[in-house]
């Protein structure tokens, strides 16, 4: 190899080194109403993103969340798609991974986690751990994700701190570090003590939140603390004597072990109000993990491997609702991305030229020419990627696939009117693609209507809603009696050797693999219990297995 071609390696090897050095990927995990898209918009206001928060339930006048972009999302006050926010703070690099908030989204999140380096896990400091952040805390577990904990809302009443520690390391097994204490709590709360930089934060409430907060910072020991705690007096020695107690019986801050998920640093603030927003960002940015080697067929790949790869999380249709595009969102695991690069597709063998990337920031978008391990970016999908699928350039490599979980809810899914028939088939095929809903059909041919297969309701209320808005096609939905759906995992063959299967009907998947659906788990366990041989599984097969070769 010629010198100077060594050279310009490693020069190429050194520009990615340094660009995953400076990286930082993340997802928010948190009950419904714990306050998730208020805090990602603080970050952003924090970040430099955006100028003035948004309400999350905002009025006609005011502006709506940036994340919040679809338009049953704006009008509800909730999340109920993924996006992704990019932004740069203190020389990092942010890709902020943006999940739904309710829980019938659970599977949209788990895709969503699949494309993260670490995990904030928001906490309402009034109800504690709730159940739907216990659940996605355990994908965070099974990833390994390093999860960081925001203990939410003290501006209002709330439990007191010690007891939302030991809460937290009781249930979830968590070692528990808090970064930072509270100084009162609801109409009290005046601040923060940061325990590592040694500090008092007080601060001065804004309009709303709206924009960044005014802050007074104090060492500890400095003679005018007193005077600026004239009037919090009370919360000052209860801080002082909790903190002696933290700093005596408490854990050290062990960087090891948070990497790991085994320990969860805690910060305490208020997303509405801003108090406590800035120093979490500063000391996440300093602790979270970088971008994460990832598995595949040749084991786990580094990211600052000089060729190109990533895999394929989520796929979203019409966030322009003007050119009903549809976008694939690409987490970037090794190496550079450039625009007009070709690549290969795991899955299919084809050769791609990915010439019209884009940056994402909500609904919004600009053209990019570079991305490096941790970044997300978008591409133009024409129906050729599936969720799941890997993207990559020289030797062959291929990431574990993502698995879809059981469905617990089922209806036939109706088009009235025949003439909005390419509508229908078009929208269906879309959502189904994007993972908004599984679809199933029936294995009798004369019965073409399909089956949507949702965790929650308000799936099944999006789908209707977003095909009417977006494709002109109302629908019908008929339920059907059934809560379980369980994959044969040795296919049709097995099925069939099987035979008659009682209390179940046989369904197929958009893959065309078996699924049986049934109305109880007592039937299921009936035929386990007749069918021994028969492998019946909660999640899908992979469609993209890893090879072995």
């Amino acid at each position: 190899m010629a010198r100077g071609s060594i050279l310009a390696d490693t020069i190429q090897q050194g520009d990615i080194q340094q660009e995953v050095e400076r990286r930082r990927n993340f997802a928010i995990i948190s009950h419904p109403d714990a306050g998730k898209t208020t805090l990602t918009e603080k970050l952003l206001l924090y970040g430099g993103a955006i100028h003035e928060a948004g309400a999350v339930k905002a009025r006609r006048a005011q502006r709506h969340a940036t994340s919040d972009w679809m338009e049953m999302e704006q009008q509800r006050g909730i999340s109920i798609t993924s996006t992704v926010l990019q932004f740069n703070y203190l020389g990092y690099q942010i890709n902020l991974l943006d999940t739904p908030g309710h829980q019938d989204f659970s599977e949209d999140t788990y895709r969503t986690l699949a494309a993260a380096d670490n995990a904030v896990m928001l906490v309402d400091a009034a109800k504690g751990l709730e159940p739907q952040t216990r659940k996605l805390f355990e994908v965070c577990k099974l990833r390994g994700l390093p999860i960081f904990t925001f203990i939410n809302k003290l501006d209002r009443p709330g439990r007191d701190p010690l007891e939302l520690i030991d809460e937290i390391e009781q249930e979830l097994g968590l070692q528990t570090y808090p970064v930072n204490w509270p100084l009162g709590m609801g109409d009290r709360f005046r601040g923060i003590y940061d325990r590592l930089r040694q500090e008092f934060h007080l601060f001065e409430r804004t309009a709303h939140g709206k924009r960044e907060v005014e802050e007074t910072i104090i060492p500890l020991g400095d003679g005018q603390l007193d005077a600026y705690l004239e009037t919090h007096q009370f919360e000052y020695h209860q801080l002082k004597d909790e903190i002696e107690l933290l700093d005596g019986v408490g854990e050290s801050l062990d960087l090891e072990q948070i990497h790991q998920g085994k320990m969860t640093p805690v910060f305490f603030g208020s997303a509405m109000t801003n108090f406590g927003v800035k120093i979490f960002l500063e000391h996440f940015l300093t602790y979270a993990l970088k971008p994460i080697a990832y598995q595949s067929n040749r084991g786990k790949v580094s990211p600052t491997e000089e060729n190109f790869s990533g895999f394929v999380f989520k796929l979203q249709a019409n966030m322009d609702p003007k050119h009903r595009d549809r976008v694939a969102f690409v987490r970037v695991c090794t190496g550079k991305f450039e625009k007009d690069m070709t690549v290969s597709h795991a899955r299919t063998g084809k050769t791609l030229r990915l010439s019209h990337p884009q940056k994402l920031f909500a609904q919004g978008r600009e053209s990019l020419e570079t991305a490096y391990a941790g970044d997300v970016i978008g591409l133009n999908n024409p129906g050729m990627f599936a969720i799941g699928d890997t993207l990559y350039v020289g030797s062959k490599l291929e990431y574990e696939g993502i698995p879809c979980f059981s469905p617990e809810l089922f209806a036939h899914l109706r088009n009235p009117n025949p003439s909005k028939f390419k509508q229908f088939q078009k929208g269906v095929s879309e959502l189904r693609e994007e993972g908004a809903v599984q679809i199933m059909y029936s294995v009798d041919e004369a019965k073409r209507d399909p089956i949507l297969a949702a965790v929650g309701q308000l799936q099944f209320e999006v789908v209707q809603f977003r095909l009417l808005s977006e494709y002109g096609v109302e629908t019908r939905l008929d339920t059907l009696p059934y809560t379980v759906a369980r994959w044969v995992l040795d296919g049709w063959p097995a099925l069939e050797a099987a035979g008659r299967i009682f209390n179940a009907i046989t369904v197929k998947d958009s893959w065309d693999r078996p699924v049986l659906l049934f109305k109880n788990d007592w039937n299921v366990q009936q035929a386990i219990a007749d069918h021994p041989k028969l492998r019946l599984s909660t999640i899908a097969p992979l469609t993209q297995a890893v090879s072995t070769k």
